[in-house]
């Protein structure tokens, strides 16, 4: 929590004191953040964004550009003249570069948890001059969540979870924003045991993801890489896992389980329907 508070107090002093007053709220913003430009059309600020990223996919009127948030060319942003650029990370030395060019920036580094996505959607607001906006749609996505969290049956507790991020094993922990959501669906993350677990990213290997026999698999690679349940069940030595006995596996699509924005919601309630599935069988 340290560090997200960190990151969430340097972001503040990127950002002028000015434009987080909503009389003087940006009218030109560029979002080089995919999960920022899902927040910022949420809280209403859509009509001030003048340009968002190449993998600014959500939603669909979002103004789409070849502006990259990997590889971002200081001089190309410029040339859309925002009074605020947002940014998940300080790529090629951007936010110096922008500040040469006297652009404020916003930086909103990958969130860990759920306090943390809100907090950086109430950040937003504040600098956007949407506050009520954003903390009605904090409001409803936490009230939303508990919701379904509530609603899950006892026997839904305790079961086991693989996360599939690439078909080579690449998984999650529950120290990762996306395993702390199973954790409060009550799942078991079988990649918290794994080597090099501390990465919170760790590649498993197809034995011992065999071996951990997973309660439920969830791919978060059918759109990159044509995961789908089917796939997964023709795969040497996984017919008895149980998840894939008893059919319970889920494709989520992939931009809605990376981001930690509002269609987190979404993610939530696609594993839960699967929970109730498995739990009531």
């Amino acid at each position: 929590m340290k560090g997200l508070v960190f990151a969430l107090f340097a972001a503040l002093l990127l950002v002028p004191a000015a434009t987080a007053s909503p009389a003087a709220a940006p009218q030109r913003i560029v979002s080089l953040s995919p999960t920022a430009t899902e927040d910022l059309f949420a809280i209403g600020a859509g009509r001030q964004v003048v340009a968002v990223d190449d993998q600014s996919d959500y939603p669909a009127n979002a103004p789409k550009t070849k502006l990259s948030g990997y590889t971002p060319n200081a001089e190309a942003i410029a040339g859309y003249r925002p009074d605020l650029v947002v940014i998940s990370n300080d790529a090629n030395g951007l936010v110096s570069a922008l500040h040469r060019l006297h652009i404020p920036v916003l930086l909103q580094p990958a969130a860990n948890n759920l306090p943390g996505a809100y907090a950086e959607i109430a950040q937003l607001g504040s600098a956007t001059g949407h506050v009520a906006a954003a903390k009605r749609l904090i409001a409803s996505m936490r009230a939303r969540i508990d919701g379904v969290v509530g609603s899950l049956p006892k026997a839904a507790k305790g079961l086991s979870v693989y996360h599939e991020l690439e078909p080579d094993y690449y998984s999650v922990t529950s120290k990762t924003f996306i395993g702390q959501i199973y954790s409060l669906l009550g799942l078991h993350d079988i990649a918290d045991a794994a080597p090099k677990a501390g990465s919170g990213y760790p590649q498993l290997s197809a034995e011992y993801i065999v071996s951990a026999n997973p309660d439920l698999i969830v791919l978060a690679d059918s759109v990159c890489c044509g995961q789908s349940p089917a796939k997964v069940a023709k795969r040497p030595g996984w017919q008895h896992i149980s998840a894939v006995e008893h059919g319970d596996i889920v494709a989520v699509n992939d931009d809605i389980a990376s981001r930690w924005g509002p269609r987190v919601v979404d993610f939530v309630k696609i594993v839960a329907a699967k929970l109730r599935a498995a739990a009531n069988r």
